[in-house]
């Protein structure tokens, strides 16, 4: 299957600017089709939701699309699909509904990799209720979270346990399918931070397990919204805090407001722009599965040759070494800062930001404290030209003094 970077590259009208983007863990480009499904909706009639005029009813169908877009990128059922502002006001909603279950005694299980939304949520509703966190530790040396080192923490108490799907420091992937099943042979909850993870692999909720999977659409080509993926049997279960007359069905019981069907509009096209990177047939579902093939396999190649090119610069540490991870480097400098390196190459039209990511656990777990490290995001619009540009970017910034 071929990958036409420039054909994808073409859809996103910012990349003609010229910047080379690695910036893409906190916050993809947008193609021009999501863009003008946004402008669309925005300039057609529109009213809440309802089944007797026509804008009431186009409303309504922008909401039932986006369901079924967002279930077809992560394998779920659309009646369990929820829309919030963010992952993070997601998480932070379902983990104080949860611990009303909870109380002294009782424990959820976090991790050092993860960011922090999904590790301060759950620790803070446990704590709320009397109940308490424990951390799993991953290995600094190699960036691994491995299933041995969540079961160390697991005990008879635990009621949840929250991991991400990829670190978006590090790019780390654990095996969620062995961790989830960890958890389930404890009667606990498995929460997934899908959101690194679902703008560069293909998601299937039901074989890793995930009762609850967050994700952001702003990372992989739509807008600023969040998303969490919950069986509905699971959904009906939980009793949100929420407004009096506001509807009891799920899963609106658990999105407060009227939603913003501009931006549901958008993600409903960022799904399609996904399903078509590659030219292929077949339902949305298959295609997208086809799509991240060819895109995994690009951002793979592109990711070993920034590896390489590294490895030849002087002083340099790449904190990215697990054996299965997202195109995501860490990098960091024997006599220079991040910072610093940051701001050069924004001065040469490279955009690869310094940081911690809120990621904090993980950079303090590293070594690097608060300050955190270079990061270097490739994504399936980067190109060999903006690799190359990176790579000759920091050598020059190396030889400044």
């Amino acid at each position: 299957m071929t990958y036409d970077v420039d054909a994808v590259r073409a859809r996103f009208p910012s990349l003609a600017a010229g910047t080379a983007h690695f910036d893409g863990p906190g916050g993809s480009q947008v193609p021009a089709a999501v863009a003008d499904a946004v402008r669309t909706a925005m300039t057609s009639p529109l009213s809440v939701r309802g089944t007797v005029t026509d804008a009431e009813r186009a409303s309504d169908v922008i909401v039932r699309e986006a369901r079924r877009a967002l279930a077809d990128l992560v394998g779920a059922s659309p009646s369990g699909i929820v829309f919030g502002r963010s992952m993070t006001q997601l998480t932070y909603d379902f983990a104080r509904t949860l611990a009303k279950g909870w109380g002294p005694g009782d424990e959820v299980v976090v991790t050092r990799l993860d960011h922090d939304a999904n590790v301060r949520p759950w620790v803070q509703a446990a704590e709320a209720v009397g109940a308490r966190a424990r951390f799993a530790a991953f290995d600094p040396r190699t960036g691994e979270l491995t299933p041995d080192d969540v079961a160390a923490v697991l005990s008879p108490r635990t009621r949840l346990v929250a991991v991400t799907g990829a670190s978006n420091l590090i790019g780390t992937r654990p095996d969620l399918k062995a961790i989830g099943a960890l958890a389930h042979d404890g009667d606990a909850l498995f929460a997934v931070d899908g959101v690194h993870l679902a703008a560069h692999a293909f998601v299937d909720v039901e074989e890793i397990g995930a009762d609850l999977f967050t994700c952001s659409p702003y990372k992989f080509f739509g807008p600023h919204i969040g998303v969490l993926a919950a069986r509905p049997e699971l959904l009906e279960g939980l009793r949100p805090d929420k407004l009096l007359p506001s509807t009891d069905a799920v899963p609106e019981r658990f999105e407060f407001g009227t939603l913003p069907y501009e931006l549901l509009a958008g993600c409903t096209a960022a799904v399609d722009v996904i399903a078509g990177l590659v030219p292929s047939e077949g339902d949305r579902r298959t295609r997208i599965a086809r799509s991240f093939t060819a895109a995994e396999a690009h951002e793979e190649r592109l990711r070993t040759a920034v590896e390489d090119g590294l490895a030849a610069l002087p002083g340099v540490t790449v904190h990215s070494r697990a054996g299965r991870r997202t195109p995501t480097l860490l990098v960091t400098f024997a006599d220079r800062s991040a910072a610093d390196a940051h701001h050069f190459l924004a001065g040469l039209g490279v955009n690869a930001p310094a940081g911690s990511f809120y990621a904090i656990e993980a950079s303090r777990w590293l070594g690097l404290g608060d300050g955190g490290g270079l990061r270097v995001g490739l994504a399936p619009y980067s190109s060999d030209d903006d690799v190359a540009r990176l790579l000759d970017g920091l050598g020059r910034f190396l030889r400044t003094a």
